[in-house]
């Protein structure tokens, strides 16, 4: 069946609602407004959490509701409600269509329709027994503790979601989704005397559970995740100063994401509270340097098929060879700035109105072997993996923590330092990238991006990076 054959059983026949009505509803509110659109949810999700040897925690949760949005001019009136009702729709039309009150706008052109899907429809979650899913923790923990004398704990979950989507515009355009996710955790501690460390490893994306449950990919991520732990049980204090950095490939993208991804959303460059406001088509990188914001990426856990405003996903380049070229938008954004959707109309749930998200953030790749960026650097520091972070994006300055990292000694890897972080500022940051290798990894489907107190899962990515002067936070004495 269809997206939107599915999802008309799961609102109109299932929830009773009739859809002419609804459609009626719908255009009454909009009528005057610029935009908006009837957001309709089903979803599933449930999570399964094992520590200590034994099975901790298991939730299973249904949602369902609406949101009815309204947009007149750069003015928006939105509610919503978890009652799949006529009578909560149209209270909720009585409240967003205020907005528009004196205001004659012209409807917007509905988004451009799209037959790719870019992952299957597969609701994930009853496609495997929960029994399978516990004997799946059971396993991992028993693997892990029979790898290395020095495990203490083990700790994993896996976790699914399947999110069904019918938007209902006032010009009776209707454009549906449906969205499977799902995410495998691995975490290990081990011990040698009096000290202990973490390493952790995780992966997931939009399929179904069945690549996860396979032994050569979870035994993967438990030796990662062992390995992980086992270079920080060797570290040492990570020293202080000004240096050169090289950045691993895949996951260390996080840093792209948040110092500068963010300041690339639509919104803060209409503000003019982004740190990139009024310099489209100026240079603000290094020669060399493409980022591109990849909602396409098939089964990609950052990917959507479309937005949650119907805008089919896209590749849309930002910095091109150094030039910035382009932002990430949604439909209101995208309008008020004179430019074109990109895609980019994200929300955390039908309680939440949409705005400009990043889907899979990623570096081009370079010419460079990764080799040889190690060994042109006489001495730095190679961040390998990294933690949590804080940016603020009206500055660009950001705090990064690694997770992994290695000094870097006359062109050769030294050891594994414990407590780096990297300090810098995001547009500045962009400018110093000397050499670019040509391993561009995706992540492996661990993000969750937070904005405005919404989350939505996406991906990163990058080849290595070696970056010259930026500020490196230790604990060496």
């Amino acid at each position: 069946m269809s997206a939107l054959a599915v999802t008309d059983d799961l609102f109109f026949n299932r929830a009773g609602l009739d859809r002419s009505r609804v459609e009626g509803v719908v255009a009454d509110a909009l009528r005057g407004a610029d935009d908006g659109e009837l957001y309709l949810e089903y979803s599933q999700s449930e999570s399964l959490g094992w520590d200590d040897g034994k099975l901790k925690a298991a939730s299973f949760d249904t949602t369902q509701g609406f949101g009815l949005r309204a947009i007149a001019d750069e003015a928006t009136g939105f509610a919503h409600a978890s009652s799949l009702s006529e009578d909560a729709i149209r209270r909720a039309a009585a409240t967003v269509c205020a907005v528009q009150a004196g205001h004659a706008g012209t409807f917007a052109e509905p988004p451009a329709g799209t037959n790719r899907a870019l992952y299957i429809p597969d609701n994930p979650l009853p496609l495997v027994p929960f029994e399978a899913k516990v004997k799946l923790l059971a396993e991992i923990d028993a693997y892990a503790r029979a790898k290395d004398p020095r495990v203490r704990q083990v700790s994993c979950s896996i976790s699914g979601e399947w999110q069904a989507v019918q938007i209902i515009r006032a010009d009776g355009v209707r454009v549906a989704d449906l969205r499977p996710l799902v995410r495998l955790n691995v975490s290990v501690v081990v011990a040698e005397g009096d000290r202990m460390e973490t390493g952790g490893y995780g992966g997931g994306g939009r399929v179904t559970y069945e690549h996860y449950m396979q032994p050569e990919t979870w035994r993967a991520f438990v030796d990662e995740a062992l390995r992980s732990a086992l270079v920080n049980l060797s570290s040492v204090p990570a020293p202080a100063g000004e240096m050169t950095v090289v950045l691993g490939n895949g996951w260390p993208g996080i840093l792209l994401h948040e110092a500068i991804g963010h300041g690339l959303e639509g919104d803060f460059n209409r503000k003019k509270t982004s740190a990139f406001a009024g310099l489209m088509g100026q240079r603000i990188a290094a020669p060399g340097v493409t980022i591109v914001d990849d909602g396409t990426i098939e089964n990609s856990r950052g990917s959507i098929t479309v937005d949650d405003e119907g805008t089919p996903g896209q590749c849309t380049t930002l910095i091109e060879d150094g030039i910035l070229v382009g932002y990430m938008q949604d439909r209101m954004n995208a309008r008020l700035m004179g430019m074109r959707p990109t895609g980019n109309g994200r929300r955390q749930s039908f309680a939440c109105h949409p705005m400009p998200r990043m889907t899979n953030t990623v570096m081009r790749p370079g010419a460079y072997e990764p080799e040889e960026i190690i060994k042109s650097v006489k001495k730095g520091l190679y961040a390998k993996n990294f933690g949590g972070g804080q940016v603020d994006i009206t500055s660009g300055k950001f705090v990064f923590s690694a997770n992994e990292a290695y000094l870097i000694e006359d062109g050769k890897l030294g050891p594994a330092v414990k407590g780096a972080t990297l300090i810098g500022n995001g547009p500045d940051s962009l400018t110093r990238v000397s050499m670019i290798g040509n391993d561009t990894k995706l992540d492996p489907g661990v993000g969750t991006c937070g904005k405005d107190g919404q989350g939505v899962p996406v991906g990163v990515g990058q080849p290595t990076l070696r970056l010259d002067g930026l500020t490196v936070g230790g604990t060496a004495a």
